[in-house]
């Protein structure tokens, strides 16, 4: 099945027929890096190669034109959005990502959004793990969403030194995004939480990284930029040059004061540079 362009509306829209004994008229209409566009080429691997090759080479000129524009006033001070996704059974990575969002929107032109993904237990073993509620002001969300952010920040628990299955299920959902690499290029963080110092301070993120590259996002590690607070040897403390991290023990212990400070100024750090990529496309 072959099918022609007969009419472009403009630079990004398009009406094709295709070759059937009767044949068929679509219009079709996308907007560069948007979740349309990424459904829109979906649809078009299904119908032909040509559709879908003539409206990639649309979506990659009207980039081009979006980047000569990035000189403006008004594109300099476009908004950046960062999502921050949890998996969250006991609340620890909760209280953190909550303080990873409030470093971020202290980033001027930042705009940082929670966001968990769905459960995968049933409620009569939540109900047995004594785990609570999820946030009722947290929405959950889709792997296709995660196309309208310029860049990430993902938390959980660790379980045997790799992150909780049901992040693993969120990653395993975005296979559609994997196909055409629409996350490819945006920045995205980690931070976490273990039980003890042999439960994954590092582990849990290397493992982790393997998701990122894979869509070919870039990982942003903190690194030491947390300055005297990543050599603090007086009390415990979570976290490592991967990201902000805290132990949750038996569950009782909650996130301190130098915990919830590191994901504060990882939430800043990871904005500040998907802020800088925003404006600065690597490709320019």
């Amino acid at each position: 099945m072959i099918c022609h362009v007969k009419k472009r509306l403009s630079d990004y829209s398009y009406v094709f027929f295709e070759d059937k004994p009767k044949p068929q008229k679509h219009h079709l209409s996308v907007s560069p890096g948007s979740r349309h566009s990424f459904f829109l080429l979906r649809f078009c691997n299904k119908v032909s190669f040509n559709i879908r090759r003539v409206i990639e080479i649309s979506i990659q000129h009207k980039q081009l034109v979006n980047r000569d524009q990035m000189s403006s006033p008004v594109a300099a001070m476009a908004t950046t959005k960062l999502y921050i996704v949890y998996y969250s059974l006991y609340g620890h990575v909760e209280t953190m990502a909550r303080e990873v969002q409030r470093g971020a929107n202290a980033v001027q032109g930042v705009e940082a959004t929670l966001w968990q993904v769905p459960e995968t237990l049933s409620s009569v073993i939540l109900q047995k793990m004594k785990a609570p509620g999820k946030a009722n002001d947290v929405p959950e969300i889709r792997p296709e969403q995660l196309i309208d952010a310029d860049g990430f920040l993902f938390g959980f628990p660790s379980r045997f030194g790799v992150m909780a299955a049901q992040f693993k299920a969120f990653f395993d959902a975005s296979h559609e995004l994997w196909e055409c690499q629409a996350l490819a290029g945006k920045p995205a963080g980690i931070f976490w939480s273990t039980g003890f110092h042999g439960g994954g301070q590092e582990l849990t993120a290397l493992t982790a990284v393997t998701q990122l590259a894979h869509h070919g996002m870039i990982f942003v590690p903190l690194g030491y930029t947390f300055g005297s607070g990543m050599f603090e040897m007086n009390e415990v403390k979570g976290g490592s040059s991967y990201g902000a991290g805290t132990y949750a023990a038996d569950g009782s212990r909650e996130p301190t004061e130098l915990e919830l400070q590191q994901a504060f100024h990882q939430g800043k750090y990871v904005a500040e540079i998907t802020k800088k990529l925003k404006n600065k496309p690597l490709s320019a």
